[in-house]
């Protein structure tokens, strides 16, 4: 299946659409920002993605952590959101620009209204936190952009996600929703990636483009992505940084350039070893190797003119380019029209029919 989004036209035999989510790994600053975009860039994603909030919009006081305290030392989501709200409307709109030079495409998560409005100019669609797909009120808001929306559905319901892909479809019918497995959980234990729910997604959301959104440690071969992609991901988001392993923000579950390469040649290896052919034939590769490694009926010592081929007188060899073992049954106690040298590969001109 063919479908665009963003700025590419994507086909799901191919490459997914990949997001790079840059998040806040740039901890307020527009170099650094620039420096992970490019990065991203270079390590073959179709899309870099931030995050517009402000503490006192996202989260209360109060608000306790969820994420792993030997990675993130901060206990209080306020506190931890505090330290990265420095970027409005003026700084994503300068990414935009640079991602616009660079041919990527610029995003960020908004998780208020107010970002909802000044990110409608600068983001291609909008991508919902698997924490706000019951938040109707912003769903609402992005709906009225007449964008394309990907929705993130970690720690959801089967029952909540149908709830809110019908209120999308009943607010604004023309969007394309695509659905994201995600397991909201930083970092995510292997054992929990439970990558089959993506087909469990394709199936209970058969009209919607079914991706993932992963918080797993990168793996060294990049099985996680690859695995994610063959059980029918056609978009792919993933923590992006310039220090992998970093402890603090999202650093720690972060993949970089060099992980990303490796995806992407993956994939690339998984597509030219699939085909899709829907019958079993000669291959062209195959011609030469059908040809000399099968086997003809040979003789084995000589065999006289007008003298009957018997069982004890052949034997099966290679190459193939006489009569096939399975015509041997046609040429028992067959006579022989001239004579037959030892280890003569027999032809049905050598027999008398």
């Amino acid at each position: 299946m063919k479908f665009k989004l963003g700025s590419k036209i994507i086909d799901n035999r191919k490459q997914p659409y990949f997001i790079a989510e840059i998040g806040v790994n740039f901890e307020n600053s527009l170099k650094r920002a620039k420096k992970i975009i490019k990065q991203a860039k270079e390590g073959g994603a179709d899309a870099v993605k931030f995050q517009s909030y402000k503490a006192e919009k996202i989260a209360c006081k109060n608000s306790p952590y969820y994420w792993d305290l030997k990675k993130v030392s901060v206990k209080s989501q306020y506190e931890l959101f505090k330290k990265f709200d420095k970027f409005g409307f003026k700084e994503f709109k300068i990414l935009k620009e640079f991602c616009d030079k660079l041919k990527i495409d610029f995003l960020s998560t908004p998780f208020d209204l107010d970002a909802v409005d000044y990110l409608s100019d600068l983001v291609p669609f909008f991508k919902i936190a698997s924490a706000d797909l019951n938040n109707y009120p912003l769903i609402d808001k992005i709906c009225k952009k007449n964008k394309p929306i990907v929705l993130s559905t970690g720690a959801s319901k089967i029952s909540e996600i149908k709830k809110t892909v019908n209120f999308i479809k009943k607010k604004n019918s023309k969007i394309l929703t695509i659905i994201l497995h995600c397991v909201l959980s930083y970092p995510t234990n292997n054992n929990n990636a439970h990558l089959e729910l993506i087909k469990v997604l394709k199936k209970n959301f058969s009209n919607n483009i079914i991706g993932y959104s992963d918080h797993t440690m990168p793996d060294e071969s990049m099985m996680v992505l690859t695995s994610a992609y063959l059980n029918g991901a056609s978009v792919i988001e993933k923590h992006f940084t310039d220090t992998k392993g970093l402890t603090g923000n999202d650093h720690f579950h972060s993949l970089n350039k060099e992980d990303l390469i490796k995806f992407r040649s993956n994939i690339n290896i998984l597509n030219s070893i699939n085909k899709n052919l829907k019958e079993r034939k000669i291959l062209k590769c195959e011609k030469i190797s059908r040809k000399n490694a099968r086997r003809s009926i040979v003789t084995k010592g000589l065999i006289k003119k007008g003298e009957k081929i018997t069982i004890d007188k052949v034997i099966m060899k290679r190459p193939g380019t006489g009569l096939s073992p399975d015509k041997l049954r046609f040429i028992l106690n067959k006579k022989t029209s001239k004579d037959l040298q030892d280890d003569t590969i027999i032809k049905i001109s050598d027999i008398l029919c």
